[in-house]
């Protein structure tokens, strides 16, 4: 039996069936490239001002959640970012399902919000589904409107290290630890931080690295230390290196990474 084609005078032409065989291998051709795009989320990761929008912009703000007051946090978080909202337990002005809408306006308002950068992921985990409901934005465009919005932020690089690295995107995260080391600079908490998502990449060589850095600048948590040499990565910084000067000050708005880095 023959397939009938449409020809350019409108008539038709008989083109010979595709074999068993044929539609099997062109079945199997269209599932690979489908798994090769769910299997690697690098081919699809899409980022910059044109699809995740402007993070300058907002009929609120937008305000640098570090620098903010706490009155200002205040009109935000207690009606969008409750303790509720935060846990994914109980929202406050939508349904359960919907409230990525209070992460999202909070993050409209703050876009280096840390702890909402974070439950946003969750709710995208919570739903298996990025977007998650309630919002139309993924969670790798928060990360980048973060990072836009104040490229100095190291917990909103470090955090979005973290992310990249369970989407199995090693050389990208690793780019975003290579550039909040840059902003680091004189503040030891930073460079502790960023120690320890190294740490949690396996990156053990790198988070060696922080650790002396962090320790020749005076900060006190032996916990990125203990965690080296639990894994046998551990080696005493040289003379040079613990003798480096200590910053005269350290920044007090860093925050802290979920989980791993220290406040």
């Amino acid at each position: 039996m023959a397939i009938e084609v449409s020809t350019q005078r409108g008539r038709f032409a008989k083109a010979p069936a595709a074999s068993a065989v044929q539609r099997y291998r062109c079945a199997n051709l269209i599932w690979a490239l489908a798994c090769a795009f769910v299997m690697n989320p690098a081919a699809l990761a899409q980022t910059g001002p044109q699809l995740c929008g402007n993070p300058f912009q907002n009929h609120f703000g937008p305000f640098d959640y570090r620098a903010s007051s706490v009155a200002l946090r205040k009109i935000v978080e207690e009606v969008h970012f409750t303790v509720g909202i935060e846990s994914i337990t109980r929202p406050k002005n939508t349904q359960f399902h919907e409230m990525a809408q209070d992460v999202e306006y909070t993050l409209n308002v703050f876009p280096n919000h840390h702890r909402a950068l974070i439950t946003m992921q969750r709710l995208a985990d919570r739903w298996r589904r990025d977007p998650p409901p309630g919002t139309s934005v993924t969670v790798e465009c928060w990360f980048d409107r973060a990072v836009r919005f104040r490229p100095d932020d190291t917990v909103a690089r470090a955090l979005y290290a973290q992310y990249l690295s369970k989407q199995k995107r090693r050389p990208d995260a690793v780019r975003q630890l290579d550039l909040a080391i840059e902003h680091a600079k004189d503040n030891p908490l930073s460079h502790y931080n960023i120690g320890l998502v190294f740490f949690e990449m396996e990156e053990f060589d790198r988070a060696l690295v922080q650790a002396h850095k962090a320790q020749a600048m005076g900060y006190p948590r032996p916990e990125l230390a203990d965690s080296l040499k639990r894994v046998n990565k551990w080696t005493e910084p040289s003379p040079a290196q613990a003798s480096e000067p200590q910053p005269a000050q350290s920044a007090t708005n860093e925050g802290a990474v979920q989980s791993t880095p220290q406040r």
